[in-house]
């Protein structure tokens, strides 16, 4: 083991972080927004390509430990690069494209030159292969702005396909990963994410006298975070570690690139969809819940679990059976909530997810001691 090995994540990394409770927020606003398929759709791709960039960044503190003077300065140019994003968020696809594109463009260009500056000889070079493909998917996005329309849609497109494809065509063995710091980092952003729903509900009650039954949502609605909390971090972060550390050298990166890469498109997303939800639920809380906000709690739910179970398939990390029947118990209560309303439908997820925790943990009680 490496010195570097038992680093955990430094100050500089959880202050760059702050921005994507911005993002976030953003994000779920924009959905809140526009309720629609098209809606949809927009936060998809608008969350793909960042998510490729922001957990680049990840891989990059990982390979790179930003101790320098300059490596920290650099880091802050990085981070003002993606709060300009994170402000362009709303109207990427309008006004803001430009924006956007050129705050993307400094993300990489910063993300490209860090990397470069890795002592590691096999993680120079496996940049000098993924560094391109990352400028290209930002001069993309950048020319998204200056269109609109099927072109600035196909744009968008192109570039969240580029991003995603592009490990099939470069050298993501040659990395290294440092499971404890990799973990913890990934961990703190689910934590931050999490957040932001309970962030949402504070926003949705602004300018509402706080009443019985609102006071009540709200309980709710941490009730049911503070689960979906429960479901990563009861020892889902600890066996992910060891997972990590324990592959052969070979295996760690590209291990790495699927569980925190890949199943944490559908982790983070469904967190996003679920604060959307309860930004809603939370002032509409005695009366049938809308289609949108509903359909926002139940799929929001069962998306996160969704990355739950992918992120476990990936690393055999344990039975998936308990979490894919809680994603799919998750699903049919949009009928409660649009029958009844989105505070019954936030305890029956609250219920659905708590039966799931307990199941997972009678089975492991019933397992024989290793």
């Amino acid at each position: 083991m490496s010195v570097d090995e038992d680093v955990g994540v430094s100050t500089i990394e959880l202050f760059f972080d702050l921005v994507f409770v911005f993002t976030i927020t953003q994000l779920t606003s924009l959905l809140v927004a526009e309720p629609t398929g098209v809606g949809v759709a927009r936060v998809v791709l608008i969350f793909g390509n960042v998510w490729w960039m922001y957990g680049g960044y990840a891989w990059l503190t990982n390979a790179v430990p930003p101790r320098e003077t300059v490596l920290r300065l650099l880091m802050l140019v990085g981070m003002a690069g993606f709060l300009i994003v994170a402000l362009a968020i709303p109207e990427s696809f309008g006004d803001s494209g430009v924006a956007f594109g050129i705050g993307y463009l400094v993300v990489t260009l910063v993300h490209t030159g860090l990397f470069l500056r890795s002592s590691q000889e096999s993680t120079v070079r496996a940049m000098f292969r993924l560094g391109p493909f990352n400028l290209v998917t930002a001069a993309l996005l950048l020319i998204a702005g200056f269109t609109s329309g099927g072109a600035q849609w196909a744009l968008w497109a192109t570039a969240f396909v580029l991003h995603w494809a592009s490990p099939v065509l470069t050298p993501v063995g040659d990395f290294r990963i440092r499971a404890k710091h990799f973990v913890e980092r990934h961990g703190l952003i689910v934590l931050i994410a999490l957040g932001e729903s309970v962030v949402a509900v504070g926003i949705g009650v602004q300018g509402h006298e706080l009443s019985t039954g609102l006071a009540v949502t709200a309980v709710f609605g941490l009730a049911l975070a503070a689960a979906l909390w429960w479901m990563y971090f009861d020892g889902e972060d600890k066996r992910a570690e060891r997972a990590l550390a324990d592959a052969p050298d070979a295996r760690n990166p590209w291990l790495a690139l699927f569980a925190f890469g890949y199943a944490f498109l559908p982790l983070l997303g469904g967190i996003i969809v679920f604060a959307a939800g309860m930004k809603e639920a939370v002032v509409r809380y005695d009366e049938p819940a809308s289609a949108a906000t509903a359909w926002f709690l139940a799929a929001g739910v069962a998306t996160y679990v969704v990355g739950l179970v992918a992120l476990r398939a990936v690393l055999r990390t344990g039975p998936v059976t308990a979490r894919l029947g809680v994603a799919v118990v998750a699903v049919p209560t949009v009928v409660i909530g649009l029958a009844l309303s989105p505070e019954v439908q936030i305890a029956a997820l609250t219920l659905v997810v708590v039966a799931g925790i307990l199941a997972e943990s009678r089975r492991r009680q019933l397992l024989p001691a290793s």
